[in-house]
């Protein structure tokens, strides 16, 4: 990550927690005028995120809230003659599920949002739909949640990035295509991590592959991913896939690369790509992520014009995670205007069921519970040494 992209993040935190841009903590008196307007002439609607503004996944946050504010701003602009708008407010959670259940609940019944949107990391997105569920409320677009949200019990959860399945499937796929029949995995002993081994083991299962040759759950801020690296590379696979943030997986690559170990490397879209070239730099060469959204680099597909024609006009810089921020508000918004200014939650949650494939610009979205997605594309993309993408 150059100077320049630091100093942005920098800049986004601060005025995340300014309120610019329809982002902001709002008091809930003023948050029900907000809604309705002071004369009754708007009705804003209010989507409550919790986020780690704070903690270990604060960079990826930074990036997708960005570019969930830019489409915002792009709604609002575009809607003035309607009568809806939108107002994203944010309560930092450090990414602790404890704290995001807490801000759950205050977005919802204190600030009286309309729905809960964009949570953060596996185990916080589980926390908000809980709280949504016993709340009555909606939780849209939650970012890195785990697979047991997406069953048909959970109708009031809609995602607009694939399932951690989804890109599972893509990754031991492309294993078993170039002959790697011995694949490990690392990941973090957490909600992520875990979700994440479900969701390979499950993938193996379907497409009849040879199963893991080892696993390792990692326990964060301990002295045992040595131990595990070990264990694991005594097995000798040809891969190994990884299921962690990027601190976690910047450090096993380098002390397994130290090692001797020259197998490949996989790893899920959650990892971010500018934190780990800021963690590894050069280091990051050959290494293969998932991602769920297309690459934010000039092309013909609309949406993706669109994000960079919004991001030529901010402060902001590019990337998968800003794309990610952009789609799902941009989504967000449509399933709003679809609803029409007098919904309440039954009639948007209806609304948002019967969006089974939405083109959001060339990107297609299914954001019906309970179905496995089929009408989006995940790709695997490689970085070089100089932080060039390469599909």
């Amino acid at each position: 990550m150059n100077k320049s992209r630091r100093e942005w993040l920098g800049k986004a935190y601060g005025a995340l927690l300014l309120g610019g841009g329809g982002i902001g903590i709002t008091h809930p008196v003023l948050a029900q005028t907000a809604r309705t307007g002071a004369a009754g002439a708007a009705r804003v609607v209010l989507l409550g995120q919790s986020v780690p503004l704070t903690g270990s996944a604060n960079e990826i946050r930074n990036a997708f809230a960005a570019g969930s504010r830019l489409a915002v701003t792009d709604f609002n602009a575009r809607n003035t003659s309607t009568g809806l708008q939108l107002k994203l407010l944010q309560l930092d959670d450090g990414y602790d599920a404890a704290r995001a259940t807490a801000n759950a609940r205050t977005l919802l019944t204190t600030q009286k949002v309309d729905m809960l949107f964009g949570f953060v990391g596996t185990a916080s997105s589980e926390a908000g739909a809980n709280v949504a569920t016993q709340q009555g409320s909606l939780l849209f677009a939650p970012c890195a949640a785990s697979d047991n949200l997406r069953g048909a019990d959970h109708p009031n959860v809609f995602h607009v990035r694939p399932g951690m399945i989804d890109e599972a499937l893509k990754i031991v796929r492309q294993c078993a295509t170039v002959g790697q029949t011995r694949v490990a995995l690392v990941s973090d002993d957490d909600a992520m991590g875990r979700a994440g081994l479900a969701a390979v083991q499950q993938a193996i299962t379907e497409l009849k592959l040879t199963p893991l040759v080892a696993t390792a759950l990692v326990p964060a801020g301990g002295d045992k991913l040595d131990a595990a690296l070990r264990d694991v590379q005594q097995k000798s696979p040809q891969a190994i896939v990884l299921v962690s943030l990027s601190g976690t997986t910047a450090s096993a690559i380098r002390k397994l690369r130290k090692s001797g170990y020259t197998g490949n490397f996989m790893a899920f879209s959650i990892v971010g790509i500018d934190p780990l070239y800021a963690e590894l730099g050069k280091d990051i060469g050959g290494i293969v992520i998932s991602q769920v959204v297309p690459s934010p680099r000039p092309s013909a597909i609309p949406i993706v014009k669109e994000y960079l024609a919004a991001v030529d006009n901010s402060d902001q810089t590019a990337s998968y995670e800003g794309l990610e921020g952009f789609i799902a508000a941009k989504a967000v918004g449509e399933a709003v205007r679809r609803a029409g200014r007098g919904f309440n939650t039954a009639t948007l949650q209806r609304t948002m069921t019967a969006m089974t494939d939405y083109d959001v610009g060339g990107f297609r979205i299914n954001l019906r519970p309970g179905l496995r997605d089929n009408v989006r594309s995940i790709d695997l993309i490689s970085i070089l040494a100089d932080g060039r993408v390469l599909r």
